[in-house]
């Protein structure tokens, strides 16, 4: 239980280290002021705009504040709490169930394929989902399918060594989707009821590379029709308005059922992942918090936008 709390405590920590300074400048800008005054929304428009929320997002929270504003008669004091809310709104109609309870037991093995470009994280957080899926109760197998990088092949079984789950791999410069195909294979005859598919980072301007990487959900398809139950876009963090055409990317070529957020531990903005939700709805599983193979967490949108402010949301 003391474990628990201890990652709790360090997860809030990561949180308000990512924040942005753009809501700071919200209190900053209102601290000495009794009432909003609607010509003052510009100063806020401007603020927002900084934060990589986006134009259109932003467009959205001002004119549902402007409303508000001129309905309530919002206090300084209360400003925070209203664009929270607003925030939120973007989270309420993509938020996902846990994987304990998302994944059908009847449907083996549930099939994750591993999507991103280069360098955000995708091999690490590959080690850090079978960990998890474990600890569930699952008996997840990896398959190794980044064949360009003889590291990625190298890391990644350090990765299912710590995490003491199987690794299915070729030589490198092997075929992906022949990994994918041995990897599912393996898993049906072993009876493994979750197999997690690597890939190698995708430059999401490359047309080549993308097309590489349909073949490998096309033979998954060939082994289970269904498959891949999901497909698992992986976003730095710290890419900011970058992130926001990986995903337009991705979803054309190959289509994305969730994201995980890598490197939140860092000092990124996080106003990008608010736009992505609002305009794709695509679900958030988990973040990382860290380097450790257990420091993947469960994504919770309060959380996350409650740790741009320094006081509670209140609901």
């Amino acid at each position: 239980m003391f474990f628990f709390r201890k990652k709790e405590k360090f997860l809030c920590k990561r949180y308000k280290e990512n924040k942005s300074s753009f809501f700071s400048k919200l209190k900053t800008f209102f601290s000495k002021k009794s009432k909003i005054k609607i010509d003052e929304i510009d100063n806020i428009e401007k603020i927002l705009l900084t934060s990589d929320i986006g134009t259109e997002t932003t467009i959205k929270l001002i004119q549902s504040l402007e409303k508000k504003i001129e309905k309530n008669k919002i206090l300084d004091e209360h400003i925070h709490d209203v664009i929270k809310h607003e925030i939120l709104r973007s989270f309420i109609h993509v938020k996902k169930e846990s994987l304990k309870n998302t994944i059908d037991k009847n449907k083996k093995p549930y099939v994750f394929l591993i999507v991103g470009v280069n360098g955000v994280g995708k091999t690490t957080t590959v080690g850090k989902l079978s960990f998890l899926l474990k600890k569930m109760g699952f008996n997840p197998i990896i398959g190794a399918s980044d064949t360009f990088r003889e590291a990625a092949i190298d890391q990644l079984e350090i990765w299912s060594k710590m995490a003491n789950v199987p690794l299915v791999k070729q030589r490198i410069h092997s075929d992906p989707a022949s990994v994918a195909y041995d990897t599912l294979q393996s898993a049906i005859s072993k009876k493994r009821d979750v197999v997690i598919i690597d890939t190698a980072g995708r430059l999401h301007n490359r047309t080549n590379l993308m097309k590489e990487l349909f073949k490998v959900k096309r033979v998954i398809k060939k082994v289970i029709p269904e498959a891949p139950h999901e497909i698992t876009l992986i976003l730095d963090a710290t890419n900011g308005q970058n992130a926001f055409e990986q995903v337009k990317q991705f979803i054309s070529f190959i289509g994305i059922s969730s994201i995980i957020l890598t490197k939140t531990d860092g000092t990124a903005k996080g106003g990008f992942i608010i736009k992505i939700t609002d305009q794709f709805k695509i679900p958030i599983l988990y973040i990382g918090v860290g380097e450790k193979i257990e420091d993947l967490k469960e994504f919770n949108e309060v959380k996350f936008v409650d740790s741009f402010f320094e006081k509670n949301l209140r609901l």
